[in-house]
């Protein structure tokens, strides 16, 4: 005799509020990417998400503060997909190169270069942004770059990793105003490997 299926388990209030976090977050980024900041209003992306006014204001401050949260989100997406291209193991050189070419194509989701250099700098200002990208993609060049230079070199690691993350910023800008992805990826790599002294484009081209 078949047993009749048990009910399922109401969802936990932690896991609500996840869910409503999660929607919200989720809708701001929509419209945030195809409207602007400027052009959004929180009772827009509450409409988008589903959920009410009430409920925005209980998890963010204002919709600068919801901003914010979609950036340190997109952010932090990005370090991970440059983590999960260099595993243990892997040679610091070639870490760093595989680092490289992932920044590259996680800023290429669309919309995350609207928002992380363009949008965010215009509403967060500058000191913010910075802070939100030091404790993600630019800490993981600045390890990068520690590793595979060491302290023999006479060059400040803090003053290289500053200037190549602005070089990697404006290639993924590049691209996402329709540059060719492969040239502007090639010039990055050749452009780290001088850099690093790393003569030729032996691993550009083996990395295709």
């Amino acid at each position: 005799m078949q047993q009749p299926s048990q009910p399922r388990s109401p969802r936990s209030n932690r896991e609500r509020t996840e869910a409503t976090r999660h929607a919200l977050l989720e809708a701001a980024r929509a419209l945030f990417v195809s409207k602007g900041y400027g052009d959004t209003s929180t009772p827009e992306v509450s409409v988008a998400a589903g959920t009410t006014r009430g409920a925005l204001y209980h998890h963010f401050v204002d919709k600068r503060d919801l901003f914010r949260h979609v950036l340190q989100r997109e952010a932090e997406a990005v370090r991970s997909d440059i983590v999960a291209a260099a595993p243990a193991g892997l040679g610091a050189y070639e870490a760093l190169i595989a680092g490289s070419e992932a920044y590259l194509q996680a800023m290429a989701v669309p919309g995350r270069t609207r928002l992380l250099l363009l949008e965010g700098p215009a509403v967060l200002g500058l000191a913010e942004t910075a802070a939100i990208d030091e404790s993600n993609a630019a800490e993981t060049l600045h390890a990068g770059l520690s590793a595979a230079i060491g302290g023999g070199d006479d060059v400040s690691i803090d003053a290289l990793s500053k200037l190549l993350s602005a070089a990697f910023d404006r290639a993924a800008l590049e691209i996402d105003a329709g540059g060719d992805p492969e040239v502007i990826k090639a010039a990055m790599l050749w452009l780290l490997q001088r850099a690093l002294g790393k003569g030729g484009d032996k691993t550009a081209r083996k990395r295709k």
